[in-house]
């Protein structure tokens, strides 16, 4: 079937004209001068921190502008393109602008999801940890799988990470795993995959070849910034260092550098070895865990107006996603109904389409409850 090229461009502008209208181009370029003539201050690296917040900001501020105009222009080439194809029947010149055209529309679909992302932590970077749960070494295994296939998803994309800590399963896998995914609205993305993942599949480790079901879990965190009010007392504190290690016991590091931090109140426990010194895991773990009790310090403020508002069910459930091997080739997600038959594909990164689906369902849960 030919491609209607005219009805698809007008598409795509329709779409750009609802992005340009949330990102208020013009506000933009306000912010973007205003945060240049603080960037250009003779004493702007007096205060380092300060520095940065201004210079990630104007960088942020900028992209955003760049990626918004940027795609207008695609959008112009494609349509000269279109026109140069069919004033000169170039058969070849019309197939180029078809891929152009699939690729523009994946583009400008992940831009208008991006302008979905507007909750108070969106922007900021994530922290992903995860942890095997009933399965056994099946559970371990596919824990290492989806760290797997969050990092491969952000390499796809060119998002730099960074591995916190590990701890391998005894018999092959993961216990947990924590890494950062350093990139603006890493969070928004991400937390989306928050909640359990269930995977079916013949067990590579049972000699029967008997199919077994196994679970992992997922948390996605906001990684904390230093203007964040989360001061912890060093009272509420238990800190204590021991030696990493990996896979098979092997010593990593000669010293004592791994940290593992209790927040006693809560409870919560933050481990962090894969920086070079205890200093650095220190640092590390803290900065994790202070974004894990503001989470939680707005979670506890969101269940308050829930209950003010009256009786709400629980958006999340405690199973997300299927990933199943056999009998049968397909992984679903529960909440969007958002499928695929080609697994291998989702665990080499290929998520954005679940993503997609998430940010979307996830919006339109929250104006249900609004």
């Amino acid at each position: 079937m030919a491609v209607d090229f005219t009805q698809e461009i007008k598409d795509l502008r329709a779409t750009m004209d609802s992005v340009r209208q949330v990102t208020d181009l013009d506000e933009l370029a306000r912010t973007i001068k205003e945060l240049e003539e603080q960037a250009s201050a003779p004493d702007l690296w007096d205060d380092p921190d300060a520095a940065q917040q201004v210079t990630s900001a104007l960088s942020r501020a900028n992209s955003e502008r760049d990626r918004v105009l940027g795609m207008d222009a695609r959008i112009e080439d494609l349509e000269t393109l279109v026109e140069m194809g069919q004033e000169e029947h170039d058969a070849a010149t019309l197939e180029e602008a078809e891929r152009d055209l699939a690729k523009l529309k994946k583009d400008v679909g992940e831009l208008e999801v991006r302008t979905l992302l507007s909750g108070e932590y969106d922007e900021r970077e994530a922290v992903v940890t995860i942890r095997s749960g009933a399965g056994g070494v099946d559970a371990a295994d596919f824990a290492e799988m989806l760290m797997r296939m969050y990092l491969r998803w952000a390499e796809r994309h060119g998002y730099p990470t960074k591995v916190m800590d590990t701890s391998y399963a005894e018999e092959a896998g993961l216990k947990s795993a924590t890494f950062e995914v350093n990139v603006p609205y890493a969070y928004g993305h991400l937390s989306v995959e928050g909640g359990t993942h269930r995977l079916v599949r013949i067990s590579p480790f049972d000699n029967q070849g008997r199919r077994q079901t196994s679970f992992a879990a997922v948390e996605v965190i906001p990684l904390i910034e230093s203007d964040d009010s989360i001061d912890i007392p060093e009272n509420e504190l238990k800190i204590d260092v021991f030696r990493s290690s990996g896979p098979g016991g092997q010593s990593v590091n000669t010293t004592d550098s791994a940290v593992r931090m209790t927040h006693i109140p809560t409870g919560i426990v933050v481990s962090m070895q894969n920086e070079k010194s205890q200093i650095q895991n220190r640092a590390a773990a803290l900065r994790v865990l202070q974004s894990r009790l503001l989470l939680q310090r707005k979670a506890e403020e969101a269940a308050v107006k829930k209950e003010m508002a009256g009786d709400v069910k629980a958006s999340w459930g405690d199973q997300m996603r299927s990933y199943v091997l056999n009998p049968y080739q397909m992984v679903k997600d529960l909440r969007t109904d958002f499928e695929t038959g080609n697994p291998s594909a989702v665990f080499d990164g290929d998520i954005d389409g679940f993503i997609e689906a998430g940010i979307r369902w996830q919006i339109a849960q929250n104006r249900l409850q609004d």
